[in-house]
C-alpha cells in the first residue's frame, strides 16, 4: 500500500470552496487579475470566517465576537497556521490602522517581484476581519516577501482611512507615518 506523506517542502492551504466559484465570477467581470483576485479572496474571507467560528466552538471557545481582544489575536493567528495560510501578529499602528505581520504568507512564491503580490490574501483578510468587524474594511499590503521584505504586511482600517494612508505613500510618505497622521487627522 503507498500513502502520501507531505515533504517538509510541501504545503497545503485550506481555500472555502466559495473562493473558485467568486474567482470564475470575478474573472469574468473583470479583465483586471489583480482585481478578480482580491474579489475571489474576500468571498474566501467572509467563508473562512464561518470555518474559524466553527474552529472556536469545536474548540470549547466563545464565538469569535465575544472574545477579548487578546485571546483573538492568538487564536486567529493558531487558526490561520492550522488552515496553512501562515500566523499573522497583531501589531496596532494608530487608533485607526493595525498592522497585520506574516512572516511565513503562504501565498508568496517568488522573491523578486516589484510589488506586493499576495493578492488573493488581501481581499482573504479584507472579508475575513470584515466579519469580524461588521463593517466594510479595506487591506492594503505595504511588505512583501516577494519583494525581499522579511515579511509581509497589511495594515488594516476603513476604506477612508487606508486610501487616505495609500495616497500618503504615494506622496513619499512612509505608511506607518501616514496611518499615525490618520488617526490624528
Amino acid at each position: 500500500m503507498t500513502s502520501f506523506a507531505p515533504t517538509l517542502t510541501s504545503r497545503s492551504v485550506s481555500v472555502p470552496a466559495e473562493f473558485f466559484g467568486a474567482l470564475r465570477a470575478s474573472a469574468t467581470r473583470h479583465d483586471d487579475t489583480v482585481t478578480a483576485l482580491r474579489d475571489a479572496g474576500y468571498a474566501a474571507g467572509v467563508a473562512l470566517y464561518d470555518s474559524f467560528g466553527q474552529w472556536l466552538e469545536e474548540r470549547g471557545e466563545s464565538s469569535a465576537e465575544y472574545l477579548p481582544d487578546g485571546r483573538f489575536g492568538g487564536l486567529m493567528a493558531e487558526f490561520l497556521t492550522i488552515t496553512g495560510w501562515g500566523g499573522l501578529e497583531v501589531v496596532i499602528l494608530s487608533d485607526a490602522v493595525v498592522a497585520l505581520d506574516a512572516y511565513d504568507w503562504a501565498e508568496v512564491t517568488e522573491s523578486d517581484a516589484s510589488s506586493p503580490m499576495c493578492h488573493a490574501g488581501t481581499g482573504l483578510l479584507a472579508g475575513f476581519f470584515g466579519r469580524v468587524a461588521e463593517a466594510p474594511l479595506a487591506v492594503l499590503e505595504v511588505e512583501c516577501r516577494s519583494m525581499g521584505h522579511e515579511r509581509c504586511r497589511f495594515l488594516i482600517g476603513s476604506v477612508d482611512v487606508l486610501q487616505y494612508v495609500y495616497e500618503a505613500m504615494e506622496r513619499g510618505v512612509s505608511y506607518d507615518r501616514a496611518a499615525n497622521s490618520a488617526a490624528t487627522g
